[in-house]
């Protein structure tokens, strides 16, 4: 297959298979008013001289200002800051009216509450296709030591929460579970009665003992995504930890791909997968996915919104 044959939006999805941090590019117009933009490809470059990158689309309406602005600053967001990341993707008319900032020494919006931010002169600027490079020299910096807000595969994860579910979960049997979803349509097992994909964790990593079970299983490629829900069963006192997960093409060895509008819910095994089939099905239509924390009777959902980061 040719590059000029390349589907674009299946080309971004295989980029978005990388995950990245999340920033938010930041400087001041010709006027001296403040601009900025949700971006998550950016990277350092250099330790001598201090040299950083960030991609820009040609079609941004910052463009014009963002290449001719002598200063620029990238803040690094936290894993708390998934509102700010969305409301510098939107095309909202004063995105700073909602965040806390101040000016840093050379003039750039400084965001409150980041993982780590970087004033910059602006040092060379490289024409890459439908983006341009902008490659900045470090002035000034600051490391705040939170964690940084994640993303891949269009939607947002963050560390720590899933480190606190791993840990809540860790003591006595844990069964992992998964929701693996492909084109609109979710693996299920069985025949009369269906279930999600699980096998029981053997120590180690999870998500990896998971991948080799799915793959095993189906005989398809399998990328593991992120929390979706973790819970006990208080009967069993059976703690289970469920993934997100991705296929990849090919006809699966066990079980069938079924829309998400087909699937009846009556037709599960078990009340815990209607409610996360239930639970998936409307957060897919809304694109905006959460985190469950309880038990499979009661529990409550940290919401991990889809929207945002855009180069």
């Amino acid at each position: 297959m040719s590059d000029s044959s390349f589907d674009p939006r299946a080309l971004r999805d295989a980029f978005g298979a990388f995950a990245t941090g999340v920033t938010v590019v930041t400087a001041r117009d010709g006027v001296g008013q403040p601009l900025g933009f949700t971006a998550n490809s950016f990277t350092s470059v250099s330790l001598d001289p201090p040299l950083l990158l960030v991609c820009l689309a040609k079609t941004s309406r910052n463009y014009q200002a963002m290449t001719t602005a002598t200063h620029f600053a990238v803040n690094i967001l936290s894993e708390t800051q998934k509102d700010v990341s969305n409301t510098f993707a939107r095309p909202v008319e004063d995105r700073f009216a909602t965040v806390s900032w101040q000016a840093g020494g050379h003039g750039c919006p400084l965001l409150a509450d980041v993982s780590a931010w970087f004033e910059c002169a602006r040092h060379e600027l490289v024409d890459a296709g439908d983006h341009v490079i902008l490659i900045g020299r470090v002035l000034a910096f600051d490391n705040s030591g939170r964690n940084g807000l994640g993303y891949a595969r269009g939607g947002y994860f963050t560390p720590m929460l899933a480190g606190k579910a791993v840990s809540a979960a860790s003591e006595g049997a844990i069964e992992l579970g998964t929701v693996l979803e492909r084109d609109g349509e979710i693996l299920l097992l069985g025949d009369d009665l269906l279930r999600l994909p699980a096998c029981m964790a053997s120590g180690g990593n999870p998500t990896e003992t998971l991948k080799t079970h799915l793959e095993a299983l189906t005989g398809l490629p399998v990328t593991i995504g992120f929390l979706y829900s973790v819970y006990e069963n208080k009967a069993s006192g059976q703690q289970h930890i469920v993934y997100r997960a991705f296929a990849g093409p090919g006809v699966p060895a066990e079980g069938q791909f079924i829309a998400l509008e087909r699937v009846e819910p009556d037709r599960l095994q078990d009340p815990a997968s209607r409610d996360i089939v239930r639970r998936f099905a409307a957060e897919s239509t809304l694109g905006n996915f959460g985190v469950y924390f309880g038990s499979e009777t009661a529990g409550r959902i940290h919401s991990i919104s889809m929207g945002g980061a855009q180069r």
